[in-house]
């Protein structure tokens, strides 16, 4: 018989929704071996729905909410508990601690891993860990340049260029340029991350890479709370002034070696040097509501409403002001660790062993911007309304001067090891441990106010060891099923946001713990898994303020737990039908024991509900390859109800459902796609603050051309 020729690409985690494998254990695993949830977006998936950054990938994974926080910050809400910036965000596993605005035009896929894990990441990862993993060279020649024109004057281009340099080395060069209007809020983004690797395959491999981000971005603060509602506005309108901004950036190389023995087993080790940037000057916009003094009866703002607007009244007039909210800092970093991964017969039984060591120093400065004497600036001449956005109010933010406000050096070390033990044909066992040291040394110099008062000068400092630890069991019946029951501790230092003050310099870390019973199953002939789990997160020792004024330290009191059911399914019904789905329901999320001087029900008491967490969220995406060039496709993205931090009353975000859709066009190397995402143009609260609130995108339609060569 004549042979047949059958042209077709293998399916990886790279160029399907599906992924099979994560690194975020610390080692390169199967999914179905890790006890703990874990949602992948894969790279296929950013591409198709045209996520182009950390935040925009993450709206994939159910259970996710944002906080507003005081601008720029990735500050992320998972089973009710913080995913900071500052702690639980990793690049390639290693610690990303720092505040810009994260592009994914260099990574390969956005790992996520569910629930507590001090035992892997040490200190913070209560909620669970976000982990950036990065493109890698390989042994191709391929390269690849994206272009995207859209909405709001919207302009991208990606090059990523992988180049085969020798039989074990190669060389991959990811670029990117971003410009945008984007209706008032800009986007002017460069970033270029080249990585060099020789000995790939071989024993011993060396990578040596290169990152760099350059922001130079508008900043949407958010908009004022209104009670039963939003604002009723257009979601494109944009009330910052128009000299505010929110520049920055990081820049980091990474050196590694992988040495891999002859009887499976590798050790690699990683050194990071990094250095970040952050310059915002911001307007958190409020209702313009007359102020009195109360014991001179002095009007500051005679032109202002003397009562807040209601759904009933709020129109275009409507009366805004700006307020002024700066935040410049800088930081740099240095991280070191060594993980080891190997598998053993011992004691008639086969081992995964897990183990390794990391170090790290941070040192962390705050500034002041400050206004010479005599000279004002004023955003709010004129008033801008609700009916006049982005109306060209401009103040020169040159004028300030920048002095110290804090400085922050932080020293941390640990060291962990843990097995995953085959104790019978079909039942596993995981236990593991870590230890941490934790130094963090504070510092305020003199500062001397407008008015002649001093601030004297500040030291303070502190020192924590603990232990973490993450115990397991595995039931694989088959290739296709694997079931999971385990536990999990996580710690949060005093520390953990680069201060102290004389209560938190004498408070130990918080400490968590998350239980959960999953599994992973896969159907579909192996093309879909499908993952289930039910969790219960607890963190036991809240740190609160003691109402006693003469206090010299937190008080850890306070107690709060989630519980509830999330789903996640990814892969293919058919050869060309993709499905790629998120659902979380936390139906518990309560506060147990409230800061001393609460009220119970009110707020932060005890038996309310704990803030942003909606009971429902979730996301669906499918796509259907119609003919050889043609694909289609479509989603939507939902959340219920939630309130903003510190849950004041009568606030909160109303639920929302929006649809996303794509039109592919694919020749031989070349790729059209449309996206259309918002169809409808839907006005919803995306981040939520105890003041404001940022709506989320408005209808954005984006032509993307892609060429592989």
């Amino acid at each position: 018989m004549q042979p047949i020729a059958v042209k077709a690409k293998v399916e990886t985690d790279g160029n399907s929704v599906r992924a099979t494998t994560t690194t975020i254990g610390k080692g390169n695993q199967e999914l179905r071996d890790v006890p703990q949830s874990v949602t992948v977006v894969t790279k296929r998936l950013m591409d198709d729905r045209k996520q182009d950054t950390l935040k925009q990938a993450l709206q994939d994974a159910a259970g996710i909410s944002f906080l507003a926080a005081e601008g720029g910050e990735e500050d992320i809400r998972l089973r009710g508990f913080s995913l900071a910036a500052t702690g639980d965000i990793f690049v390639d596993g290693i610690r990303d601690p720092a505040f810009y605005d994260r592009d994914n035009f260099n990574n390969d896929r956005i790992e996520l891993l569910r629930g507590s894990a001090s035992m892997l990441f040490g200190r913070g990862s209560t909620g669970g860990v976000v982990n950036q993993v990065n493109k890698l060279p390989a042994l191709i020649n391929l390269n690849e340049v994206t272009a995207t024109l859209g909405s709001a004057g919207y302009f991208r281009v990606t090059t990523d260029f992988n180049l085969k340099t020798g039989d074990n080395a190669a060389l991959r060069l990811n670029t990117m340029l971003t410009r945008a209007d984007n209706n008032g809020n800009k986007v002017d983004e460069i970033g270029i991350a080249p990585t060099l690797s020789w000995g790939i395959g071989t024993a011993d491999e060396f990578l040596a890479g290169l990152y760099h981000l350059d922001n130079n971005n508008g900043i949407n603060y958010g908009l004022p709370w209104l009670q039963g509602g939003l604002i009723p506005i257009d979601p494109k309108n944009y009330y910052g002034a128009a000299s505010d901004y929110n520049a920055g950036g990081a820049t980091y190389g990474t050196l590694s070696h992988t040495h891999r023995f002859g009887d499976g087993g590798q050790l690699k080790s990683t050194v990071r040097q990094g250095s970040f940037v952050r310059d915002q000057r911001a307007s958190a916009i409020r209702f313009c509501v007359r102020t009195v003094n109360a014991t001179t009866g002095v009007v500051t703002n005679p032109d202002c409403v003397t009562t807040a607007p209601t759904q009933a009244n709020v129109n275009g007039a409507t009366t805004l002001t700006r307020g002024t909210n700066n935040k410049v800092q800088d930081m740099d970093t240095t991280y070191a660790q060594s993980d080891y991964s190997g598998k053993f017969q011992w004691f008639g039984g086969r081992h995964d062993v897990l183990s390794g060591v990391d170090l790290a120093k941070e040192t962390f400065h705050n500034y002041n911007m400050v206004l010479p004497a005599g000279v004002t600036l004023n955003k709010n001449v004129p008033r801008t309304t609700i009916g006049t956005p982005n109306d060209g109010t401009s103040v020169n933010e040159g004028l300030r001067v920048k002095t110290l406000n804090r400085e922050f050096d932080a020293k941390a070390l640990g060291v962990y090891a843990q097995d995953l033990v085959q104790v019978a044909p079909d039942w596993k066992v995981l236990g593991g441990l870590r230890w941490d040291y934790f130094s963090g040394r504070y510092h305020s110099p003199a500062l001397t106010a407008a008015n002649g008062t001093v601030t004297p000068e500040v030291f303070r400092s502190r020192n924590d060891s603990l232990w973490s630890k993450r115990v397991g069991v595995l039931y694989q019946p088959t290739e296709q099923s694997s079931f999971h029951f385990s536990y999990g501790t996580s710690f949060n230092t005093s520390g953990d946001t680069y201060q102290y003050d004389n209560q938190t310099e004498n408070t130990g870390p918080e400490s968590s713990g998350n239980l959960e019973l999953g599994a992973k199953i896969d159907s579909f002939g192996g093309r879909m898994s499908t993952r289930i789990a039910l969790f219960r997160s607890t963190k036991f020792n809240e740190r609160n303020r003691d109402p006693d004024s003469a206090a010299t330290q937190n008080l850890l009191s306070g107690k709060r737990h989630s519980a509830g059911i999330e789903l996640d399914l990814a892969g293919r019904i058919t050869p060309a039908w993709e499905v790629f789905g998120s659902y979380a329901w936390t139906p518990v999320a309560r506060i147990d024991v409230g800061a001393p001087g609460s009220v119970a029900g009110v707020g932060e008491g005890a038996g309310t509900r704990s803030s942003l967490t909606p009971r429902h969220s979730g996301t669906i995406w499918s796509t259907y390859q119609v003919s050889s060039q043609w694909r289609l496709g479509g989603g939507l993205n939902a959340r219920s109800s939630q309130t903003p931090n510190r849950n004041p009353v009568g606030i909160a975000a109303p639920k929302f459902v929006t649809a996303d859709v794509l039109a592919e066009y694919s020749l031989e190397g070349l790729a059209f796609r449309l996206n259309i995402n918002n169809v409808s143009n839907k006005l919803y609260a995306d981040s939520l603050y105890t003041g404001h609130y940022v709506a989320g995108a408005p209808r954005t339609v984006q032509l993307t051309m892609t060429a592989k060569f």
